[in-house]
């Protein structure tokens, strides 16, 4: 394949209008658009073509019902300390300049919100519409064999992103959500998987609701200057 300077625009284009969506149009996503869409992220690398990801996508009924389940355990305080992470994918310990920027995109998208630092209530519903896959009329949950290491979770990453980009060039937008890890048992029921399969995290896949303030959010980005270390 050639490379033009079109080619170039559209790619750079894509990548840099990806950005979380936090509410969407009720749209279906054809079947077909999303298989063109994961046909074309594993085309990702991978070490010695592992090609670690498994993918389940949920629509309908199915949404629904996992949806449904996950949302009631959170919103009770006794069963949902019953479930707990799988895997660390926060630092234990929070130092800056992470805790900063991590502080800052909860404020920023309150604020959008109205919701106040005291307005524990509405913190607890808006961080439940991860659950909801934020009204996305496809929800994605992507799991991974145990007996695969380290090295296959970053293929894993350079999937996620490879399938994020493929989905905005179509029109499409994404939210990449880690909030499932908790509620991994309850995937595992809804889903059948077995003892071997562990979930590294849902998605949601959809046309973004232009009215809603929340879509408005993009984050910042540190300057190439600040995180890149040129040797000669």
């Amino acid at each position: 394949m050639t490379i033009t300077s079109e080619t170039t625009a559209a790619v750079d284009a894509a990548i840099a209008a990806r950005h979380s969506v936090r509410a969407y149009l009720p749209t279906p996503v054809p079947r077909e658009t999303i298989e063109a869409i994961l046909a074309l992220a594993s085309r990702a690398p991978s070490g010695t073509n592992t090609q670690p990801w498994q993918v389940h996508v949920l629509t309908g009924a199915a949404k629904q019902a996992l949806s449904r389940d996950i949302r009631a355990a959170h919103d009770d305080p006794v069963e949902r300390a019953k479930h707990t992470e799988e895997y660390d994918y926060y630092p234990t310990e929070w130092v800056p300049p992470y805790i900063d920027r991590r502080r800052k995109v909860g404020w920023d998208l309150y604020a959008l919100l109205g919701i106040g630092k005291a307005d524990k209530a509405r913190m607890h519903a808006q961080h439940g519409r991860n659950y909801d896959f934020f009204g996305a009329p496809v929800g994605l949950i992507f799991t991974i064999d145990r007996v695969l290491r380290q090295g296959s979770w970053l293929d894993y990453g350079m999937f996620l992103q490879s399938l994020m980009v493929a989905a905005r060039a179509r029109g499409l937008d994404t939210c990449p959500q880690a909030a499932f890890t908790q509620f991994h048992r309850i995937i595992e029921r809804h889903l059948g998987l077995s003892e071997a399969q562990m979930v590294v995290c849902g998605m949601s896949l959809g046309h973004a609701d232009p009215a809603a303030a929340e879509n408005t959010l993009v984050t910042e980005r540190e300057p190439v200057s600040r995180f890149a270390r040129f040797v000669e």
